[in-house]
């Protein structure tokens, strides 16, 4: 697959790289480091949403509401949403103002603040699952409806940074999207390949009716 923005090298690298198609953005965001509350995690696996063009399985599809708003731009920014009403998920907003899509960050590996990491999440038992999945992540980063529309490019109290050592190509492996009620085959999820704490693929599937 061809990615018209390498992985960024720079904090100017990586906002070019934010404001670019969120597909090649969500490929380059793998490696980034994210700092929030003492805990700095490098991101492993992700999950682009196209918004408003064509992606039936983006929250942005039906258009612009009070949750979604921060979607629409601008790039760099943080899409916070709660899920079966007791998790936070964090998002990347992409792309050019209006149209609406973004990334979500599906996983990392806490590489700086571990005992803050661990008292935040006491019950989990392996280093490798303390932000193996959406919900864990924020959770362990301390993330929550207060980050929402931040500036993560800015030295505020959520900082997303390019990655020490950019991820190669040939460590990066792609496919469909977890979870997802529509869309479900299409291969925008990126991870990096063999790590431990890239979440494990579950297609969605409707619940049958009692």
């Amino acid at each position: 697959m061809d990615h018209p923005y390498p992985p960024a090298a720079d904090l100017a690298g990586l906002a070019a790289l934010l404001g670019g198609p969120v597909v090649p953005a969500a490929r380059g965001l793998l490696g980034c480091r994210l700092t929030v509350g003492g805990v700095t995690v490098r991101i492993t696996e992700v999950e682009a949403y196209a918004g408003t063009a064509g992606d039936p399985a983006s929250h942005a599809h039906r258009g612009r509401t009070a949750r979604n708003a921060v979607m629409f731009g601008p790039a760099g920014h943080a899409y916070v949403y709660f899920t079966y009403g007791m998790h936070w998920c964090l998002n990347v907003v992409t792309g050019p103002a209006g149209e609406a899509s973004a990334v979500l960050l599906r996983a990392g590996a806490v590489v700086d603040g571990l005992d803050v990491a661990r008292a935040r999440r006491p019950a989990v038992r392996r280093d490798v699952d303390l932000a193996r999945g959406p919900a864990r992540l924020c959770a362990t980063l301390g993330i929550d409806r207060s980050a929402y529309g931040l500036d993560l490019l800015a030295d505020g109290p959520v900082r997303l940074r390019p990655a020490d050592v950019p991820v190669p190509e040939a460590a990066v492996s792609t496919g469909p999207r977890v979870g997802v009620t529509g869309a479900h085959d299409v291969p925008w999820r990126f991870w990096i390949t063999g790590d431990p704490t890239v979440s494990v693929y579950r297609r969605h599937v409707p619940r049958r009716r009692a």
